[in-house]
């Protein structure tokens, strides 16, 4: 690769994107990092935007939260670059898993230093999550929770809406296959995680990373909203799995079918229905990190 330029995609739609695009321009100027920018008429994916960048740039630049990287990822697969991420999202669960500085300033200069490391994607139907994919409760909130919302309250947007869906919500019931065995289970929630947070401030496992190689499982099977909130302080360090009412485990491939279609979240984003089936792509993409 001979252009030392970066793509720059900043998601509008995300929580600090448009506010922050002034900022960013300026940040990667004076850390010397040349890019382009798409079209303001530009109608395609971010996928294929990088797709059509192959060979015209060295790296592809993302700014916006958990959503707007997994709307990278088929063509960061594809193009085989390396991703620098500048949360400006939500709830920037991805760049706390890799340690990435919530500050702006400070995220331009993980870039600019030129670091790197190889991190796993996740794989739901054939499609690439970078965090954490979720069946139940997580999906439902996924629903509800608006652009508007999370712009104006931030992470308090999630535990308000949450709320509300929690007084209403019932177990469901789904198989699962995994490692040659075959369970079948009642649960508000499963989440199948390539990341270690997750929902602004959960944690998928303890000891979870996305370069173990490894899938973490964990199923909600409480049966009262007051179970879960005496389960709030284990679901944010990663020991939930301690609990009898919650099932978890660490795989590479699993598959979850339920009697009805259910959404499949994956990263805040509705792209898939079950039966579902997982997969862990190992050291899947290069991400610039501290």
């Amino acid at each position: 690769m001979t252009s030392q330029a970066a793509l720059l995609l900043v998601n509008p739609n995300s929580r600090r994107g448009k506010d922050s695009l002034p900022e960013v321009r300026r940040l990667l100027q004076e850390a010397e990092i040349r890019f382009t920018e798409l079209p303001a008429d530009y109608t395609g994916t971010t996928s294929q935007a990088i797709e059509e960048h192959i060979g015209l740039v060295d790296r592809v630049i993302v700014g916006g939260g958990d959503g707007s990287l997994n709307g990278a990822a088929r063509g960061l697969l594809k193009a085989g670059l390396p991703l620098g991420v500048l949360p400006l999202g939500t709830a920037n669960d991805f760049a706390r898993t890799i340690g990435l500085p919530l500050d702006l300033a400070q995220a331009v200069d993980v870039i600019a230093k030129g670091n790197t490391t190889r991190i796993d994607l996740g794989e739901a139907n054939g499609h690439p999550f970078f965090n954490v994919a979720s069946v139940g409760f997580s999906a439902d909130l996924a629903t509800s929770l608006t652009e508007k919302a999370k712009k104006r309250w931030g992470k308090l947007g999630y535990g308000i809406v949450a709320a509300r869906l929690l007084a209403s919500s019932r177990l469901f019931t789904a198989t699962l296959e995994h490692d040659g065995q075959t369970e079948e289970l009642r649960t508000l929630q499963v989440a199948v995680g390539n990341g270690r947070f997750y929902g602004g401030g959960m944690t998928v496992h303890s000891d979870a990373t996305a370069t173990d190689g490894m899938l973490d499982f964990y199923s909600l099977e409480v049966d009262h909203w007051w179970r879960l909130l005496a389960l709030l302080p284990s679901l944010r360090k990663g020991t939930h799995g301690d609990w009898s009412d919650v099932r978890s485990f660490s795989t590479k491939h699993l598959t979850i079918r339920t009697s009805k279609p259910r959404a499949v979240n994956l990263d805040g984003e509705l792209k898939t229905n079950t039966p579902v089936t997982f997969h862990i792509r190992e050291k899947a993409i290069s991400v610039f990190v501290p």
